[in-house]
């Protein structure tokens, strides 16, 4: 996307395009603002709350009164914490010093690309794909390299993409998502162990987005640390634990990047927030609740999937995971940006235009979030429905 030059700015800043999710999230938040029905698909957040016990131990905290900073890398019962989920959910053993409190999994990025890339470094980064990559890259003097995904490959990364990549641009390192956003589409295990095997090959190092871990359907996920033990895996309480305003997330590190990460998180950030520490504690123990979050999710994705196709909205990704459908638009239009525009206007329903993740092909198509209630999925789909057929 273009960005009109501002001699004022940084040519940092200049290089950093929107986040288009966020803009539509603000048009919708002005049309609610003048009493208007609006039905969130743009953003991907849980409608659900966070789980109760959570709640309560954030109150237990405020109730003790005292806020303070905790260590740089985090509290060290969260990290052990952590190390337990790795051990219980993946078979993983890592020592809670590899264990890295983030604020969020956007500072885990930061933190990450910091210490293993120079300025002017290439990353292979998916195409489509979260649309942050692009722009903390892009802020850290860092160059973003589409890897672009193939339907034959089931939109997911190859080993034999990334060789073609790095042999036309020497890519400096790998970053893969899995579950992906926009798609949900999950690489399976062995793709996952084929790519990790790959970036040891080529020695670049390996970043693995876990961030939607737990919210698959009928797939297996695999952590990257079960095939790679020096993977960089990033991932938060935001989207499975429905955590995402405390700003709360991990990475898992190799021994020789501890070191220099918490230099960068004692000037960057001090420390995570202490009371989003303490709550976080307690999501990995209300596992019964978010599961039947988890479950209404998986109603929400067999509901558009059903719906969605008659409607216009044709080649879906798979949506293997996450709580996202990306659909191909051409039938209606070759203007995304336009076509949610004009649906929130005319409908209520607020959906995510493919640019954001997609500069070339994302013209037509768009994303919806199903992380909403199973009674807003039905009223948009009853809603476009309406509209798509005027």
């Amino acid at each position: 996307m273009r960005i009109d030059p501002d001699p004022s700015l940084s040519r940092r800043v200049q290089a950093v395009a929107p986040f288009l999710a966020m803009d539509v999230m603000a048009a919708a938040g002005i049309r609610e603002r003048r009493g208007e029905s609006v039905i969130h698909m743009e953003v991907g957040q849980p409608s659900a709350p966070a789980p109760r016990a959570v709640i309560a131990a954030a109150q237990t905290a405020l109730a003790d009164g005292r806020i303070p900073y905790t260590e740089a890398l985090g509290m060290p019962r969260l990290r052990e914490r952590i190390v337990r989920h790795y051990a219980e959910t993946y078979g993983v053993r890592i020592p809670p010093e590899r264990v890295v409190v983030t604020t969020g999994s956007s500072a885990g990025f930061v933190l990450a690309f910091l210490a293993l890339f120079d300025a002017g470094a290439k990353v292979g980064v998916p195409c489509p794909g979260y649309p942050a990559y692009h722009g903390i890259l892009r802020a850290l003097d860092l160059i973003p390299q589409p890897l672009i995904l193939r339907a034959e490959d089931r939109f997911a990364p190859t080993s034999a993409l990334v060789r073609e990549v790095h042999a036309a641009e020497t890519l400096a390192g790998l970053l893969v998502m899995s579950p992906a956003n926009p798609s949900g589409t999950v690489i399976e295990p062995d793709r996952l162990a084929d790519l990790c095997a790959t970036a040891r090959a080529l020695r670049l190092p390996f970043i693995s987005d876990e961030i939607y871990h737990g919210l698959s359907y009928g797939v297996p996920t695999a952590t990257a640390l079960q095939f790679d033990p020096d993977a960089v895996v990033i991932n938060s309480f935001s989207k499975f634990y429905c955590m995402t305003g405390w700003r709360i997330g991990w990475m898992v590190v190799p021994d020789a990047l501890v070191r220099p990460i918490e230099r960068l998180a004692q000037n960057l950030y001090i420390s995570a927030p202490y009371l989003s520490q303490i709550a976080a504690l307690a999501a990995f123990d209300a596992l019964d609740e978010i599961g039947a979050v988890r479950d209404g999710y998986a109603r929400n994705r067999a509901l558009l999937l059903d719906a969605l196709p008659g409607l216009g909205f044709t080649g879906i990704h798979p949506v293997d995971g996450a709580f996202y459908l990306y659909a191909d638009i051409a039938r209606h239009t070759d203007d995304a940006t336009a076509f949610c525009r004009r649906m929130l206007d005319e409908t209520g329903v607020a959906a995510t235009p493919g640019l954001d993740f997609d500069p070339g092909e994302g013209a037509h198509h768009v994303r919806f979030s199903f992380a909403g209630s199973e009674a807003a999925c039905r009223e948009a789909v009853t809603r476009i429905k309406g509209w798509i057929g005027r």
